[in-house]
């Protein structure tokens, strides 16, 4: 067999680059923003930030708060027909 090559952020150079207005220091407001059960949010990566990041291939998509874990928040999708749950740091999230 062949081993896979690259990791978790291959292929997201575009994906996961920021706007050269938004370069520097992250956003404390976005780091410690609080989101409710049933909250319409929105799967925005921060990129400078790896910990608490989904997959790249969700970037964009739009999900429910289903809890609380930790720090993190557990977000509902719909990937296709099914649903899928992702555990997301808020800081890589955005209120609808």
């Amino acid at each position: 067999m062949v081993k896979r090559i690259g990791g978790f952020r291959r292929k997201t150079r575009h994906k996961l680059a920021k706007n050269y207005r938004e370069k520097g220091k992250l956003s404390l407001v976005k780091y410690f923003q609080q989101f409710k059960t049933g909250d319409k949010v929105c799967l925005v990566a921060e990129p400078s930030k790896h910990n608490g990041m989904y997959h790249p291939r969700f970037h964009g998509r739009v999900g429910t708060v289903d809890g609380k874990k930790g720090n993190c928040y557990e977000v509902q999708i719909r990937d296709g027909n099914m649903r899928k749950s992702l555990i997301v740091h808020p800081i890589h999230l955005k209120r609808l």
